[in-house]
């Protein structure tokens, strides 16, 4: 099926939108790892709404999560696309995959280290 060409800016977004909505949908569907991190999303946000005193706490609390899942599919699009290249073993290859890798495990720390301070601030 060939992609759609957009005619103007708002349909441009409509189909930014669905491509993006499918890529959420094939990482759900391959990766546990994200659909482990969305639970923990499902978890945290009632809790982020629950002990924040304001409106931005609440929203970094929820945000800095979001950047965990936003480096995971970064992480997905960077093993995907060396995948596609080749299944051979490559020492460049690999260190794509492990800073992609990284990159998920630099997130989660940035994220304990707002969730920790939150607490201690709170607590």
């Amino acid at each position: 099926m060939a992609k759609q060409k957009p005619v103007n800016e708002f349909q441009r977004l409509i189909l930014a939108t669905r491509n993006s909505l499918v890529g959420c949908r094939q990482v759900w569907r391959d990766e546990a790892a994200f659909r482990s991190q969305i639970v923990i999303l499902v978890i945290i946000t009632p809790l982020a709404l629950w002990l924040s005193r304001s409106a931005m706490e609440c929203a970094l609390l929820i945000a800095v999560w979001l950047l965990v899942l936003l480096a995971e599919l970064g992480n997905t699009a960077i093993e995907a696309a060396i995948d596609r290249i080749s299944t051979q073993r490559h020492h460049l290859s690999g260190k794509a995959k492990d800073a992609g890798s990284a990159m998920v495990m630099m997130a989660m720390i940035i994220a304990a280290i707002v969730w920790l301070g939150f607490f201690m601030d709170r607590f």
